[in-house]
């Protein structure tokens, strides 16, 4: 289950909060849709929930704090806007590259593939997919680390009546297979009839949490909605006869040429229509939503005729019927939702105990399933024994009460559960009620957390009673009206990084577009260098014309590191969960070595290539091999791999594919010249003999050969243009590994 407690977003400047005090649960084995307008602040506590924005509060899955759990993914299926992927990559590839993520078998993404009903799509590009089929790409993504709790902010919206119909019904089955679901939207009628609970959000507070079936009686109400350019002139007539006849209709005015009429039926509204001939393009019964205000104050016959409403005859509706008990039904017209299973997919538990900050600590004392409420009985029979809510709990605050559903009294003993709510499993906490929001002491007994309207009474002793001397208390500390903060935590490494990162890189045609366009200009520029005869081999071979800052093989191969992080911050396949690109050494790693494989295939194609095409146009004499071929070739190899080093680096620090290229190209354009500049001077010493002195401090024998491999790598780091490199990269490294050591402090 999920327990928010006092969410409350940070305010701006005077503004107030977006979001304050929002307190509620969301019970396992049951749907809890969260209902607001447009800027009710739904979006923001769901954010707040997932630890995505900074504030106060905290948030329970299954007893559990989100930073807490060590895989969140396994816990909580996240659905936040659209997909996040690149555009050009298949379904099936994007699905993968997120199972090497979550460190589940690739298999998975087939099985959710045939659960949400996209097999025939597999190999559909993300950018041309539909509103629906992204809606089912989202929740098959949510669904790859077999989560207990799915939470989804606006998941219908912009969805046909059948794609809606079938997401509901998935759910449906997601909750009636022992999960939790949690979704947001602002369609009332929706809510009424998909959840089992509605919990109403208006202007960033709770204003109501109630049963759908309590929610639909005293929220929906009949109502007729007319269409006409003469909105104003009918809507002033309605308003007149009504006064004359002495009838409680309400009209209301909405966007565009609509009214709402409450407390009239179709004949009566077309009757005035037709005698003062006014033009009317629509006129139809619908069930409207009257606002956070209905239900309140309201007398019982009002609320009987709210709730069975009397239709026109020949009116029928369209929408389907609600079963907030049968968790086990989907709507009529979805056929697989409810009838796929998905497979569980095995995963290692998370540790039983988890180590919890001191504030925390104190909250979670209020949750635990072994902390029972203390009551102490009063000695006078007639004195209430409804304990006292403390300031600014859910029981002192006037709006937590849900509208239009009286408030139980305190009686001791346990709320009935819901019909249709699954018992508590093994292995899994039992269910709690909302707590006050200060934190216990240490030796405090939690409180009761029964609801009641009484004001504190004294404990009274009955005349017979002789009184007990009291031993002297402390007074308690003073306690902290706010709940502890939210810090934003940035996304964890993927958990099997080398193979995300491969997935990654093979998934979309970029790299090999790339490669192909290095050997084709590289061939051209060999072949135009060749003909000169003026260019060494080494350059010749390398299609190096000294005009040129970077051959195409260190641009190319800079370009391929660059978007190993650029597309990251791009299309944030990782971060759907989190808001943030995981900035971790795991991910580094992998990125590092992946670009390096990357170079070495493409500096290695290079010479091979334009050594083919020099012999096909001028013949064997440009293409004998040199002496010192060994050095030559670790001095080129070297050089390409620090190139695309320093693009993934670049992209990594700035976070862009073209600040990365860009830091590349800067490395022969201005860090070559202020190397120069700095080793201008005259040199008294040299470094002659560094191999054979290295070789004296080493503790093991090196094998043979290995000192023509460290010349040559010395011999590239001497040039200008590699020991800049070599700068360079060492910079960016740091500039790295700063930036990821700041945001995990912080």
């Amino acid at each position: 289950m999920i327990q928010a407690i006092g969410l409350t977003s940070k305010s701006r400047k005077e503004l107030p909060p977006a979001v304050d005090d929002v307190s509620f649960e969301a019970r396992t084995g049951r749907v809890t849709a969260l209902l607001g307008a447009a800027d009710a602040g739904k979006t923001t506590v769901l954010r707040l929930m997932l630890e995505l924005q900074q504030g106060r509060g905290v948030t329970y899955f299954r007893g559990r704090p989100l930073h807490r759990i060590a895989h969140p993914s396994r816990e909580v299926g996240v659905l936040l806007g659209e997909v996040p992927g690149h555009p050009a990559r298949s379904v099936r590839g994007h699905l993968r590259m997120l199972c090497a993520a979550v460190g589940v078998p690739v298999l998975r993404a087939d099985d959710v593939l045939e659960a949400v009903g996209l097999v025939s799509l597999r190999g559909q590009p993300l950018g041309t997919l539909s509103r629906g089929m992204d809606r089912r790409l989202a929740l098959a993504c949510a669904l790859l680390a077999d989560p207990h709790t799915l939470v989804l902010d606006g998941p219908a919206d912009g969805l046909s009546a059948r794609e809606g119909a079938w997401l509901h019904g998935f759910l449906r089955a997601h909750a009636a297979r022992g999960g939790t679901v949690l979704y947001s939207t602002s369609d009332s009628k929706e809510a009424a009839r998909t959840a089992d609970r509605v919990v109403t959000l208006e202007a960033g507070r709770v204003t109501a949490d109630q049963e759908a079936g309590e929610f639909a009686r005293t929220r929906l109400r009949p109502r007729v909605a007319v269409r006409t350019p003469h909105a104003a002139r009918l809507a002033v007539l309605l308003t007149k006869e009504a006064r004359a006849r002495r009838r409680p209709v309400e009209v209301v005015e909405e966007d565009g040429n609509r009214l709402s009429v409450y407390g009239s039926t179709c004949a009566d509204v077309g009757e005035t229509a037709f005698r003062h001939g006014i033009l009317v393009h629509h006129l139809a019964d619908e069930i409207g939503d009257a606002g956070a205000s209905a239900g309140r104050g309201l007398p019982p016959e009002a609320e009987l005729e709210v709730a069975a409403p009397e239709r026109a005859p020949g009116v029928s509706t369209k929408s389907t019927p609600h079963n907030p008990r049968g968790a086990d039904t989907a709507p009529p017209d979805v056929t697989d939702a409810s009838t796929v299973t998905l497979p569980p997919v095995t995963l290692p538990e998370p540790a039983p105990t988890v180590q919890l900050l001191p504030e925390e600590r104190k909250y979670a004392d209020l949750v635990r399933p072994d902390a029972e409420p203390e009551h102490e009985p009063p000695a006078d029979p007639g004195a209430e024994a409804g304990p006292t809510p403390r300031a600014g709990s859910p029981a002192a605050e006037p709006w937590s009460e849900p509208m239009g559903e009286p408030r139980d009294e305190p009686t001791g003993e346990p709320r009935d559960e819901p019909k249709g709510e699954p018992r508590d499993e093994p292995g899994r906490p039992p269910l709690h009620p909302l707590v006050p929001l200060r934190p216990l002491e240490v030796g405090e007994p939690p409180a009761d957390l029964t609801p009641t309207r009484t004001s504190p009474k004294p404990h009274l002793q009955t005349p017979h009673a002789s009184p007990s001397p009291a031993p002297p208390q402390p007074p308690p500390p003073p306690a902290s009206p706010l709940p502890p903060p939210i810090a934003v935590h940035a996304a964890r490494s993927p958990l099997r990084p080398l193979r995300y990162e491969l997935c990654r890189a093979t998934g979309i045609g970029t790299g090999y577009l790339t490669v192909a366009a290095v050997l084709a200009v590289s061939a051209l520029l060999c072949v135009f260098l060749g003909r000169t005869g003026h260019t060494p081999q080494p350059r010749l071979l390398a299609a190096w014309p000294t005009e040129l800052p970077l051959p195409p093989a260190a641009l190319g191969a800079g370009l391929l590191g660059a978007l190993a992080f650029g597309e990251e911050f791009r299309h944030p396949a990782l971060a759907t969960d989190r808001g943030t690109v995981p900035r971790r050494l795991g991910l580094l790693a992998a990125k590092l070595v992946v670009a390096a494989v990357t170079a070495l295939l493409l500096a290695v194609l290079t010479v091979g290539c334009d050594a083919a095409v020099l012999h096909l146009v001028y013949g064997p004499e440009l293409t004998e091999v040199p002496a010192d071929w060994l050095s030559v070739s670790t001095s080129w190899i070297t050089f390409t791999i620090g190139c695309a080093w320093a693009g993934v680096l670049a992209a990594g620090v700035f976070r862009s594919t073209t600040a990365g290229l860009a830091a590349v190209v800067a490395v022969p354009i201005v860090v070559v010249p202020l190397v120069q500049k700095g080793l201008a001077g005259p040199s008294v010493r040299s470094a002659v003999g560094l191999p054979g002195r290295l070789r004296q401090l080493a503790l093991v024998e090196w094998p043979f050969g290995v000192e023509r491999y460290l010349a040559g790598g010395l011999r590239m780091v001497a040039q200008p243009v590699g020991g800049a490199l070599a700068l360079s990269v060492t910079a960016l490294l740091c500039a790295y590994l700063l930036t990821a050591t700041r945001n995990r402090a912080s």
